[in-house]
């Protein structure tokens, strides 16, 4: 496999500077570890002797999960750092904690932080290869390619496809980062969201916006549904719960309309608000998919970025 050698970056910092052959580079690889993830052993040597940090400054399920689970798929040595209870909480740095961690003989840094620009910051300051697993309302860089990559095994292509993104768009990272990544490919974006939940001018990023569900799922082959992230907002954004749930909620009359609608979502999921729970665990519904490829999307990442520092890496295939 070449795909370590067509892919030469130290870090993986958002989706926003990747190209679109470096996505596609990452999408193919994490085609490969699905494989390996459906095995009876799914456990590959690619990792061995490599020791990763899941620095999580940010509460999180799901992300830290699939990052601890990637890491030792691949045979990775695994460590994982919470900032409750830590230095942090005795007034430590985000540089100081890391290097600490770094000097531990850390190689990797998975990394969630609620500013945005952390793990940028890390990057510049530390050797080891940095992850950014969500920074504040910038990016979730592995959210954006397990849901591309989810799109892409679901409908066949990226291109040519209609997608519509529903919720609250301006707290959302991974909103940010399904755009970037959807945007290096010939696809159609709508936002659809009230508009206190829209960021100013995102037009500008070459989407469409609307303040009507309806209009927004009009010919979408795909809806990514948003969680409200009512712990980011300021009071007065919303009226009522009820009130988006009525307006913005995806139900199943929407689908009705909507057919051949694949139904996306990040989680975690407010059932009855964002979207009705029949929806949630219908036919049309990949959410847990997106959960599984999402380990396979991170092991990808983690032997892609690794890949790097040892000449003529290879995928291997072969179980330990």
């Amino acid at each position: 496999m070449n795909d370590v050698r067509r892919f030469q970056r130290k870090h993986l910092l958002g989706l926003e500077d990747l190209t679109r052959e470096e996505i596609l580079t990452i999408l193919d690889t994490a085609r490969s570890f699905r494989e390996v993830l459906d095995r009876p052993v799914k456990k590959v040597p690619s990792l061995r002797g490599v020791t990763v940090c899941n620095a999580f400054f940010e509460p999180s399920t799901r992300t830290r999960l699939s990052f601890e689970l990637a890491e030792k798929r691949l045979s990775g040595d695994v460590i994982n750092f919470s900032s409750s209870g830590s230095s942090v909480s005795k007034g430590e740095t985000l540089k100081d904690t890391v290097r600490n961690i770094e000097a531990m003989a850390v190689d990797m840094v998975v990394i969630r932080h609620g500013a945005s620009g952390a793990p940028h910051y890390l990057a510049r300051n530390i050797d080891a290869r940095v992850i950014n697993a969500g920074d504040g309302f910038h990016e979730h860089p592995t959210q954006g390619l397990l849901d591309l990559y989810t799109m892409r095994e679901k409908r066949g292509a990226l291109d040519g496809l209609r997608v519509a993104i529903v919720g609250d768009i301006a707290h959302s990272r991974v909103a940010r980062s399904n755009i970037w990544g959807l945007k290096k490919f010939d696809t159609d974006i709508a936002l659809v969201g009230p508009q206190t939940l829209l960021p100013a001018e995102i037009e500008r990023l070459g989407v469409r916006v609307t303040h009507r569900l309806e209009e927004g799922l009009e010919g979408a082959d795909v809806v990514v549904v948003l969680r409200l992230q009512l712990e980011r907002m300021e009071s007065g954004l919303l009226p009522t719960l009820r009130e988006y749930a009525l307006r913005f909620g995806l139900g199943r009359e929407d689908l009705e309309r909507q057919p051949q609608l694949l139904v996306m979502h990040p989680g975690p999921i407010n059932r009855g608000v964002e979207i009705e729970g029949e929806v949630a665990d219908g036919p049309e519904s990949v959410i847990l998919e997106q959960v599984a490829n999402g380990v396979a999307v991170r092991m990808a990442v983690c032997f892609l970025i690794w890949g790097n520092v040892r000449s003529g890496a290879e995928l291997v295939a072969e179980p330990v």
